[in-house]
């Protein structure tokens, strides 16, 4: 069903009671969500309102951007992020975004989030991506992965097509709604990307009114988007590209099914692209059984948990809280992450991810991919038994190459896991220290520096 675009960006299909956006939003006036933006308000208030309400328009592309214009001294640039980065997102190999002969209004929303050059994932993933061929891309959370698949999937989408054109499956809602929340601003100049977010768990009705309208990427979970196609609503057989983020949970045991299924709807001329941290061998079966021939890309080679300063205290079980209440009386936390073995509620994420509180206790699927950059500590209230999983939650800290701080708490039990992870990861994980030199994770004590730090 075809509607009247308008001059902004949209995005669709979540419930306002669940926390969720609802109806048509307002563009995103802000920069930010990712690669280095400073912190968000309130998501929901942020693009709240309806397509033929409270929208407010922008001048038309051609009234702004002429030939000759100097169309970059326009630009709502967010403040210059002075903090030091490390090597695996400062090594990169001089390109400008520019150089991709991306459209200008792409343009304009990749540098007013922040962005001012390519990362070293965005640099070997926008190219290859532009010209259709598939990927499969390990690189360290935190890196630009979202950058690297949203910049080349907003070129290719065609305003005068209007029907769903990209898939973005993620494993978590939150993880949805941050991919969206990019997704919009990075578009905003473009002139109608309809983008739809929706996630299990949301009022259904409401998806099957957006998607009877014109919407032309989608970020989704795998049960949710399944059910979507499989009720017709959902109409994918003229998708050109499908991107799934954090592959190695999404093809854990938990979602393979759903995601073979799933793209048994696709056509089969369709470009794939994988992105995680990690490749167990679930992805590599499915790379085997659907990807063509893909480029490979490997930037995890010593760049792991480069810019993380990791350290363990011993401790009892009955210790834990009396550790914790210690490390908070001596570290210099702007914002930390605790994993525990319980969770945490949707409202109390939003309200840490907005900046209302310090520190949030949560489990390991809540938290993943999700980028939030004030995060500089990370505290393994219950150390984990894998290396994937310690990676997935180390990442939390030292965001887009800023430095970050690790404190695991082990146990007697925890010892031989201890051991196995730095064996597995090739990292150290060094007895805590009396004191803790603040250079190592807040940005006040190293940002003047301008150094470079090569861990």
């Amino acid at each position: 069903m075809s509607t009247t675009r308008t001059e902004n960006p949209v995005i669709l299909g979540l419930s306002n009671q669940n926390g969720q956006l609802r109806g048509s939003g307002k563009p995103a006036g802000t920069p930010g969500g990712g690669g280095g933006g400073p912190q968000q308000p309130q998501l929901t208030q942020m693009i709240k309102g309806t397509i033929n309400g409270n929208s407010q328009p922008t001048p038309p592309t051609n009234a702004v951007i002429k030939p000759g214009d100097d169309w970059k001294k326009n630009l709502k640039l967010p403040p210059k992020d002075t903090r030091i980065k490390t090597s695996d997102v400062t090594a990169t190999k001089g390109n400008e975004f520019e150089d991709y002969c991306l459209k200008r209004e792409l343009l304009m929303g990749i540098f007013e989030m922040g962005w001012e050059k390519p990362s070293p994932i965005q640099e070997e993933s926008i190219p290859i991506a532009l010209s259709g061929r598939d990927i499969l891309a390990r690189a360290k959370n935190g890196t630009g992965k979202s950058g690297a698949y949203l910049i080349p999937l907003l070129e290719r989408i065609d305003l005068k097509r209007d029907f769903l054109q990209a898939l973005v499956i993620v494993p978590t809602r939150e993880l949805a709604l941050q991919v969206s929340q990019i997704c919009i601003q990075v578009s905003k100049h473009m002139g109608g990307v309809k983008v739809m977010a929706t996630t299990g768990g949301t009022n259904l009705r409401d998806d099957i009114m957006r998607l009877d309208e014109t919407v032309h990427v989608v970020i989704a979970t795998p049960g949710r988007i399944l059910d979507l196609i499989k009720k017709g609503v959902a109409k994918v057989g003229q998708v050109q590209m499908i991107v799934l983020d954090e592959a190695d949970k999404l093809l854990s045991q938990d979602f393979v099914v759903m995601m073979e299924e799933m793209l048994g709807f696709l056509p089969k001329q369709r470009q794939i692209l994988l992105y995680s941290a990690t490749f167990p061998l679930s992805v590599q079966k499915f790379m085997n059984a659907h990807l063509q021939k893909p480029y490979e890309i490997n930037l995890m080679e010593e760049l792991t948990l480069k810019g993380v300063t990791q350290y363990y205290a011993y401790v009892t079980e009955r210790q834990k809280v009396h550790c914790l209440n210690t490390l908070f009386s001596r570290l210099q936390i702007n914002q930390s992450i605790i994993f525990y073995e319980t969770g945490t509620s949707q409202p109390c994420f939003h309200d840490f991810r907005n900046g209302l509180c310090r520190n949030l206790v949560c489990t390991d699927l809540f938290t993943r991919g999700i980028d939030i950059q004030a995060v500089n500590v990370v505290i393994n209230f219950d150390f984990p038994k894998l290396g994937e999983t310690y990676l997935h939650r180390i990442g939390r800290s030292g965001r887009f190459g800023h430095l970050g701080l690790a404190i695991n708490l082990i146990t007697y039990d925890d010892r031989f896991n201890l051991k196995a992870i730095e064996e597995q990861l090739g990292t150290e994980i060094k007895p805590i220290p009396g004191i803790i030199d603040k250079s190592l994770y807040v940005a006040e004590y190293h940002s003047e520096s301008g150094e470079e730090v090569k861990q």
